[in-house]
């Protein structure tokens, strides 16, 4: 066993034992397509194994796997949830581990419930569908084994909805009910949901589907631009770094929304 091995074995126990003192764990749940899935560093369906240091390994980040097992959480996050296709780096563990810093390394556990799945469009994610589904399981399982409270939903999708222009015209109203529902489904109705506006799509109707994101304006929703982030070569995917930036303006947006809660409800 090599060092990096040993070193990851080392954090897998470790991380394993606090997860077993029942240590409590802010929950967020990255859901959405293949950009939240992560694809960075993939190419030719190969993942070249390229971990930054912001996006590396922490025994303060854990990961709720498909078995629904509290673990060390490490790159690519998705690989047992969106299994059709390769992952590599995504947004969630450079999030995790900036939101860690930004708080001065203490405070609970993170945990972080991978549920995003490459190459699906909005309505296959409303209530009653398979995916639907899935996300309410896990992320309900999430807060029954340790505690923990689910703090937010960070959403990367849209990409599938620029192709049919009937399916960006309706991404608003759909976004919306996604929203509402789940909250009532998950009995907390303040959940923050912090969503990723497109920097890219798999249709011409880019524009279309990105103001229809940055155009909701229900409470306690929040929205990071990708745009001009760089691209793969696909002209789809985000580069490992983009990946990593992105993350890290999602951890602030997060942090920002934190403080605005402490403080208005210091000020009532």
């Amino acid at each position: 066993m090599g060092p990096m091995s040993v070193l990851s074995w080392l954090l897998c126990v470790l991380a394993a034992a606090r997860c077993g003192e029942g240590a409590v764990k802010d929950i967020f749940i990255l859901a959405g397509q293949s950009n939240m899935a992560g694809r960075g560093g993939v190419t030719d369906g190969k993942w070249d194994g390229n971990v930054p240091p912001e996006s590396a390994p922490s025994l303060q980040v854990l990961r709720l796997s498909a078995r629904l097992q509290w673990e060390e959480a490490c790159e690519p996050l998705h690989a047992d949830i969106d299994v059709g296709k390769r992952c590599g780096v995504g947004p969630g563990l450079a999030f995790a581990n900036e939101v860690v810093r930004l708080r001065g390394g203490g405070g609970p556990v993170l945990g972080l419930v991978p549920c995003a799945v490459g190459g699906t469009g909005i309505v296959q994610w409303r209530r009653g569908s398979r995916l639907y589904g899935e996300l309410v399981r896990r992320a309900s399982e999430s807060v029954k084994n340790g505690g923990g409270t689910i703090r937010a939903i960070v959403w990367y999708q849209g990409e599938s909805d620029t192709v049919i222009e009937e399916d960006a015209d309706a991404y608003k109203l759909r976004m919306e009910t996604f929203v509402t529902d789940l909250r009532h489904d998950l009995h907390l109705p303040s959940l923050l949901v912090i969503q990723v506006a497109l920097a890219s799509g798999e249709g011409k109707f880019i524009e279309k589907v990105r103001n229809a994101q940055l155009g909701i304006k229900l409470s306690n929703v929040k929205c990071v631009d990708a745009k001009g982030l760089r691209l793969k070569a696909d002209n789809l995917h985000l580069t490992t770094m983009s990946e990593v930036h992105l993350g890290i303006q999602l951890a602030h947006v997060y942090q920002a929304s934190i403080r605005h809660q402490s403080n208005h409800t210091q000020g009532s």
